[in-house]
């Protein structure tokens, strides 16, 4: 199965997530995001990546629930280190900028692959949510670094009210750092990953390896509690009947959820 294409353009590593219909996430989709930023790092021909998607309309929809529903706690955990920890490793040990390029719909832990490089350039028509809620589990490492890019409040409107929002919200709230028309989307990111790619690239590594370290803002010591949260909503009831409605594209009946 192909999840993703991967093309070196005039020293920009293209890497275009491509697995339909949604680009939903899987333990071998995320393994194969991973090995295309290691192999970008390790080539020195390379001096900026792209992040970007085939699949018209949609960037990346997030988890597969599907496959989450039929998860055993192991395998949520396992797929949690890869979104979480790995994916997280891949993009802190860059040597070279990245760009990510959203396009149509980016929702849940499509947010957290987005959100996971550099910068967001975004087409006008994009939108952005965190619907984890309304399914019964919850978008916990968006509580360790949300509140940092938005502030505490409008981080918790964004994250507990699972609401769409467009790309204007978004970089009026500094989630994204440009906004394009879709036309030109994809070659406005290039024309931005070249100009990074023109600087010297031994300065540059050295500049975005200081930024990601002052950046951090802790993020391992609050990882542990982000995948406990997450594994234990997983665990609940609510979650069993939110991503069986999901699945059915049914509406979920909260009311006896804890009875079941």
């Amino acid at each position: 199965m192909t999840y993703l294409r991967y093309e070196v353009r005039e020293r920009i590593a293209e890497i275009h997530l491509c697995h339909a219909p949604v680009n939903a996430l899987d333990a071998d989709m995320l393994d194969a995001l991973i090995d295309a930023l290691e192999r970008a790092n390790a080539d020195a021909n390379v001096r900026a990546v792209l992040l970007a998607s085939d699949i018209p309309g949609r960037f990346c929809a997030g988890l597969d629930m599907k496959k989450l529903l039929a998860s055993s706690p192991t395998q949520v955990h396992a797929l949690l280190s890869r979104l979480y920890v790995k994916l997280y490793d891949a993009q802190f040990n860059l040597t070279k900028p990245s760009v990510s390029v959203v396009s149509g719909a980016v929702r849940g832990g499509g947010m957290t692959v987005a959100i996971s490089s550099d910068m967001i350039v975004a087409a006008s028509n994009a939108t952005f949510g965190y619907p984890e809620i309304d399914v019964g589990v919850l978008p916990a490492i968006h509580y360790a670094h949300l509140p940092a890019i938005v502030g505490k409040h409008r981080a918790f409107d964004l994250l507990f009210t699972g609401r769409t929002f467009s790309a204007q919200e978004a970089h009026a709230l500094g989630l994204v750092a440009r906004v394009e028309d879709e036309a030109q989307l994809l070659e406005r990111a290039r024309q931005l990953a070249q100009s990074l790619a023109n600087k010297p690239p031994q300065v540059l590594a050295m500049g975005r390896r200081a930024f990601v370290y002052a950046n951090d803002n802790d993020y391992r010591r609050k990882l542990a509690t982000a995948v406990e949260v997450f594994c234990n909503a997983a665990a609940t009831p609510d979650a069993a009947e939110g991503l069986a409605a999901f699945v059915d594209k049914r509406a979920p009946d909260w009311t006896d959820a804890a009875d079941r």
